[in-house]
């Protein structure tokens, strides 16, 4: 029987492995994360009844409520002139990987990932916070492409302590697109983005791991340069936005992996039983078929979805029932 990493090795190679992959309760993969925490504080209530934390670069954070994850109400540059005077936390030393170092200890036969905070647009939007960010990269390009560089010196030394400490891959959050469309043009993402991503990937491969990336709403007209720079797998919540033939067409071209769950906007919230499980067949039958290429995700939060965790589970039960290779020969 193969263990869970080499289900998941077997996946990323397309060398069939004996099941889908999967990210269920048992899941094939262990997470890991560094813990140096230089400016970071736990959530609080001010004097409003709002919910205030910072996180580890110094952004405040804020939410009306104490279940969501919040978003950055001021980034910690508050204007570009302070890029060169703001210390930047430390992610080089040793000390702060040894929970990653003992996750490989007790996990030696699952898939162990090592969580970056984001690329190099996830961390510096925050910086800048989200409007001032996107207003910066067309109206002082130069600058914001200093503030990437100093975001970016960061990430291979994260991503270097990582691969030294074991992990299997590295993950990290970039959402890059709305409903319609990415954030900004192709093209400036392609001048600015795409030399970024392929030196990070390029970086991690060096160190013999994988990359891994999550991200939200519709990426399908960078996804070409994004598999040419380096990405072994992406992790979409919504495939269906993109469309599983699409995908499962990036896919034959380029052996490159999925995981998703059943797409949690569209099919999920039908709430029909009949339609979950015809649409995990087509995941299973487009983007697996017994060869790898696909792990089976599960969306961990359900509330702010609004569903009941069974059609989770029913997607679940489709999953491990017809994702056997045997099936599929």
């Amino acid at each position: 029987m193969q263990t869970p990493r080499e289900i998941i090795q077997r996946t990323l190679e397309f060398k069939n492995p004996e099941r889908v992959a999967h990210s269920f309760e048992e899941s094939d993969f262990i997470w890991a994360s560094f813990s140096g925490k230089t400016y970071a504080t736990e959530w609080n209530q001010n004097e409003n009844g709002e919910w205030i934390r910072y996180d580890e670069w110094g952004n405040l954070w804020g939410r009306l409520e104490n279940i969501s994850k919040g978003e950055v109400t001021q980034g910690v540059i508050a204007n570009l002139v302070e890029i060169d005077h703001y210390q930047f936390p430390d992610f080089s030393n040793p000390k702060d990987y040894q929970e990653v170092r003992k996750q490989r200890i007790n996990y030696p036969d699952h898939w162990l990932i090592g969580e970056l905070p984001g690329f190099t647009f996830n961390v510096a939007r925050k910086l800048r916070k989200m409007d001032g960010y996107l207003f910066d990269l067309a109206a002082s390009p130069e600058k914001i492409h200093h503030l990437n560089n100093r975001v970016d010196e960061i990430l291979h030394t994260m991503i270097i302590q990582y691969a030294n400490s074991g992990v299997n891959c590295v993950m990290f959050p970039e959402d890059w697109g709305t409903q319609t469309r990415t954030l900004i043009s192709p093209r400036m993402w392609r001048e600015e983005f795409f030399p970024r991503f392929q030196s990070l990937c390029k970086t991690a491969h060096q160190h013999g791991v994988k990359v891994f990336m999550h991200s939200c709403g519709h990426i399908t007209a960078i996804m070409p340069e994004l598999i040419h720079a380096g990405i072994d797998l992406f992790q979409f919540d919504q495939p269906d936005l993109h469309g599983i033939n699409t995908l499962a067409a990036y896919q034959r071209k380029a052996k490159v992996s999925f995981w998703c769950p059943v797409d949690i906007q569209k099919t999920l919230q039908t709430r029909n039983e009949i339609i979950i499980r015809e649409k995990v067949r087509e995941m299973l039958s487009k983007l697996w078929g017994g060869k790898g290429g696909f792990v089976a995700g599960y969306y961990q939060d359900n509330i702010s979805i609004g569903l009941d965790p069974k059609w989770q589970a029913i997607a679940n039960d489709e999953f491990q029932h017809c994702g056997i290779r045997n099936r599929y020969l």
